[in-house]
């Protein structure tokens, strides 16, 4: 089964660059992923203050610069995972790190 796990980091860290020693732990965490064969993909994502809200109200679209929701927390990547089961899923995530400084959730992707 997939799921997606959603890297949330504290809003402050997404505007600057990540210190060496992040980026090293990121790393191996990916590293850890690929060389288990469980990694089906995943991205980064660019600050918060980057992206575009859409809602459509009345038949007309309204658009706002920034996040859906204003937190001290935002989405800073993600990654899809194959594993067996939610406990898996749950495993990879505990590792995550952003799981020691934000939140990381994670989600059954739907398979049509």
């Amino acid at each position: 089964m997939q799921y997606m796990i959603m890297n949330y980091v504290p809003a402050a860290t997404a505007e600057s660059a990540a210190p060496p020693e992040d980026m090293e732990a990121w790393g191996a965490y990916t590293k850890a992923m690929i060389d288990a064969g469980v990694m089906r993909g995943g991205n980064a994502l660019k600050p918060g203050h980057t992206g575009t809200t859409v809602r459509l109200r009345d038949g007309r679209r309204d658009v706002h610069d920034g996040p859906y929701a204003d937190s001290k927390e935002e989405l800073g990547g993600y990654y899809i995972i194959e594993v067996p089961d939610l406990d898996a899923a749950l495993q990879w995530a505990a590792r995550n790190p952003a799981a020691s400084s934000g939140a990381v959730e994670v989600r059954p992707i739907l398979e049509y």
